[in-house]
């Protein structure tokens, strides 16, 4: 476990070894995010795909940044047919962690076949369509729709569920065990499809009962009509029973022929028609409200391109105008003859090196370099010797600003950079030593510093 602050590994210990933050609170988060990991991953294992995202969920409001977890909640999405929530969770963990993240293969595994992820849009849609046919009132075609959407995706928990709600509107308790039964076989805990399941077997009749019916009745189908007939014992056998169903069975397929067949075909074709008529509308009022938001999203572009524009100049000004005071600030205390140059030098450092460089008047280049010129020498001395003695002083970070200062205003100053590499390999910024090294070794080439800097190198390096 890594800590929170500096990113140094944790010891057994409440507090970080390296930068000293407490981290007792910070570990036993971690510890319980863990926890809820472990609990998922064993209730996904035994298919409580209900309960391992309840646990996921809480792991990852403990710790965001927990790739496992994310990864595993997005396998039990898939699982359940919800695509979409674990294409969700895998894009973050990739965000998260790019390299070695085992979601770039099951982000792969769907994007890359354009066949299964044009299937899974269109159990998308489908199943947006069969909600919207339920909130319409009409079940038979959100009950077409959603035997399609199962179809395409069979692990589809919440599509299942639906169908099973829909038959069970209908009291078609058969249809709607079978199906739950299904989604149990999917997600063994999820409490919506338990509580169907008990409504659905309490309306049920028991296992005697339906004997005792097939028993007492003789059930036969007639056209679309189901005929139940009670039994008479004393004629079962008879030739008229026969004789009686025989004619039950003609009429009622000649009526369902002539009449119901037609009427219900026209029935059809007719809610159909109005369907056709509501969507249509529905379309042409979202071609006129994407028309305003393409307007207002240009307006607010250009708007937004005209501000950048002014902040752009704003800045720029302010930039001049720190330059001039600064300049102006140096001239006077010049001209006053304070005796600070270090004072001089610190007022020509505020100013910015992009403008004086490519934006500045050659008058104000020609001042500048004047006023630094007249004063290097003696802030050279006297930074160096502020640098050297915060060096001895162990006070590393005063010492590097001083020491770089010096060999800034005076390239000739090997001590400075010598002392200067120094600074920064006491204080433990070993890539910076070594760069400061290798300039005195190339700089000051056949003298005592350049064979130092070479053995202090040598040393970082473990050579």
């Amino acid at each position: 476990m890594l800590c929170f602050k500096c990113g140094c590994r944790l010891s057994e210990k409440n507090f970080c070894t390296g930068c000293g933050a407490d981290v007792g609170l910070y570990k036993k988060i971690m510890y319980t995010a863990n926890r809820f990991y472990n609990d998922g991953l064993e209730k996904a294992n035994v298919r409580d795909l209900s309960g391992a995202v309840s646990s996921l969920r809480q792991c990852l409001k403990l710790n965001k940044n927990h790739i496992d977890a994310r990864n595993l909640l997005g396998l039990v999405y898939f699982e359940r047919g919800e695509v979409v929530a674990a294409l969700s969770e895998w894009v973050m963990s990739k965000n998260i962690r790019s390299e070695k993240n085992i979601a770039d293969d099951y982000i792969d595994m769907i994007q890359n076949n354009p066949g299964r992820l044009d299937a899974y849009n269109q159990t998308i849609k489908k199943y947006n369509l069969a909600l919207n046919y339920c909130r319409q009132s009409s079940v038979d075609l959100a009950v077409i729709q959603l035997k399609k959407v199962i179809s395409m995706n069979p692990r589809f928990v919440q599509a299942r569920q639906l169908l099973a709600l829909l038959y069970i509107n209908s009291q078609e308790w058969e249809k709607a065990k079978k199906e739950l039964d299904k989604a149990l076989k999917i997600d063994a805990n999820n409490t919506m499809t338990l509580r169907y399941l008990r409504e659905t077997e309490a309306m049920m009749p028991s296992e005697e009962e339906r004997i005792r019916k097939k028993k007492d009745a003789i059930v036969y189908q007639s056209g679309n009509d189901t005929v139940i007939q009670p039994v008479r014992k004393k004629d079962m056998v008879g030739m008229q029973t026969i004789i009686n169903i025989v004619i039950g069975i003609v009429l009622g397929a000649g009526i369902a022929w002539f009449l119901a067949v037609p009427a219900r075909e026209q029935q059809v074709r007719d809610e159909m028609n109005e369907k056709y008529k509501v969507v249509s509308e529905q379309l042409d009022a979202k071609t006129v409200q994407v028309d305003e938001l393409t307007t207002q999203v240009s307006e607010l572009t250009q708007e937004k391109n005209s501000l950048s524009s002014s902040l752009s100049q704003v800045q720029g000004n302010n930039v001049i105008l720190e330059a001039n005071d600064n300049l102006i600030e140096a001239a006077f205390l010049y001209i006053n003859g304070t005796g600070d140059e270090m004072a001089i030098a610190q007022e020509l450092e505020q100013i910015d090196e992009d403008y004086l460089q490519t934006e500045s008047a050659e008058s104000f280049r020609n001042l500048y370099n004047a006023l630094k010129d007249s004063v290097s020498e003696v802030v050279a001395e006297d930074s160096y010797n502020l640098g050297y003695e915060a060096f001895r002083a162990e006070e590393y970070d005063t010492a590097i600003e001083y020491l770089d200062r010096a060999f800034r205003y005076d390239q000739s100053n090997g001590e400075a950079l010598y002392n200067l590499g120094n600074s920064y390999h006491q204080k433990g910024d070993t890539d910076k030593a070594i760069e400061i090294y290798e300039q005195v070794i190339e700089l000051f080439p056949n003298t005592e510093k350049a064979r130092k800097s070479q053995n202090y190198i040598k040393e970082i390096k473990g050579e």
